[in-house]
């Protein structure tokens, strides 16, 4: 006796098959279309709106999942120095991000900006308690209020995902550009930075 699949299990499926397309294609070009991203996918565009009615929606729901992704991630980040928790921070970002680069600088600078930021702030948060403690300890400049020095923070990660998509960055290389800009924002100088990152073997990059 033969079996079929259920409906079910065939919508579960084209879901995750769109889902996994569209991480791809975003990554190729933040621009592309939903038939561009059905194709891959193997699906008509008309059956993406069995899942998705528009592509903002399908965008919406990979924001979702991957912040999901970030904050466990984060999870176990943990340092009694903020400025090596910032820069563990910063490592376990880029591990996360490195494949969906170009897809992570669009979904926090482009139309979905608010909606991503809405569900990266656990991570957020992760920074701003890691800068307040520097802050107050003296190991972090105080020249500038701690929220602000958050946001710069966050800038510079995205610049260096920027620029290592941009020039098609070695992953380590991109990896060390992500902490040294974070470590230097918040106040080190080059050698301090390097130091840090040299002297603490889990900031070491190890490809997946």
């Amino acid at each position: 006796m033969t079996t079929t699949r259920s409906p079910r299990r065939d919508a579960t499926e084209n879901r995750d098959a769109l889902l996994a397309a569209a991480r791809i294609e975003l990554n190729l070009d933040a621009e592309a279309s939903l038939e561009t991203i059905a194709a891959r996918a193997g699906l008509s565009r008309r059956s993406v709106y069995g899942h998705f009615a528009t592509r903002d929606e399908l965008l919406r729901e990979l924001v979702t999942i991957g912040a999901t992704r970030i904050a466990g991630a984060m999870a176990g980040v943990d340092h009694p120095r903020p400025t090596v928790r910032l820069a563990l921070i910063a490592s376990r970002l880029w591990r996360e991000v490195a494949d969906i680069k170009v897809m992570a600088v669009f979904a926090v600078r482009g139309p979905l900006k608010a909606h991503t930021a809405a569900a990266l702030q656990p991570l957020r948060d992760r920074v701003a308690a890691a800068i307040a403690a520097g802050v107050a300890t003296g190991e972090l400049r105080s020249d500038i209020p701690a929220d602000r020095l958050t946001r710069l923070v966050e800038n510079a990660a995205l610049s260096a995902l920027a620029e290592a998509s941009r020039e098609r960055m070695d992953d380590r290389e991109a990896h060390r550009l992500v902490m040294l800009l974070v470590l230097g924002t918040v106040g080190l100088g080059a050698a301090d930075s390097a130091a840090i990152i040299d002297g603490h073997p889990e900031l070491e990059w190890t490809a997946r």
